[in-house]
C-alpha cells in the first residue's frame, strides 16, 4: 500500500474522531460535515490502494461507483452515498444561500457516523499489510 493511501486513511480517521466528538457535544452540523469528510477520504484511500489516480471530487456517489467498477467493496450503499452527498454542501454553508433548508439533528448525525465507521473499517482492512 502506498504512503499516500495510508495518509488519506489517517486524515479520514481524524475526521471520524471529530465527527464523534461533535455529535457527543450536540454539534450536529460539524459532526455531519466531518462524517462526510471521513467517508470521502476513506474512499479516496481505497481508490489509491486499488491503483486509481486521485480524483478531486467531493461526490461520495462518484467515488463509490469508481470503486465498485474496480471490484472493490466500499461497504457503502447507493442510498448512503446519496445521503452523504446531500449533507455535504448544507453542512458547510449557512442557510439563506442557494441551498435548500437543512436542519442537522442527532439521528442523522448518528446514522452518518455509523456509515463512516463501517467505511473506515472496510478501508483499514483493504489497506492492511499482508
Amino acid at each position: 500500500m502506498s504512503d499516500e493511501a495510508r495518509q488519506w486513511l489517517v486524515y479520514a480517521e481524524e475526521n471520524r474522531q471529530v465527527a464523534r466528538l461533535c455529535r457527543e457535544s450536540g454539534l450536529f452540523n460539524p459532526s455531519l460535515h466531518n462524517a462526510q469528510q471521513a467517508v470521502e477520504k476513506a474512499l479516496k484511500a481505497m481508490g489509491l490502494a486499488g491503483g486509481v489516480p486521485l480524483k478531486k471530487t467531493h461526490s461520495i456517489g462518484e467515488l463509490r461507483r469508481a470503486l465498485v467498477t474496480l471490484g472493490i467493496d466500499p461497504a457503502l450503499t447507493e442510498d448512503e452515498s446519496d445521503l452523504l452527498d446531500t449533507i455535504y454542501l448544507p453542512s458547510k454553508y449557512p442557510l439563506g444561500s442557494v441551498l435548500p433548508a437543512f436542519t442537522p439533528d442527532a439521528e442523522t448525525a448518528h446514522r452518518c457516523l455509523g456509515i463512516a465507521d463501517r467505511v473506515l473499517s472496510a478501508a483499514a482492512k483493504l489497506l492492511a499489510p499482508g
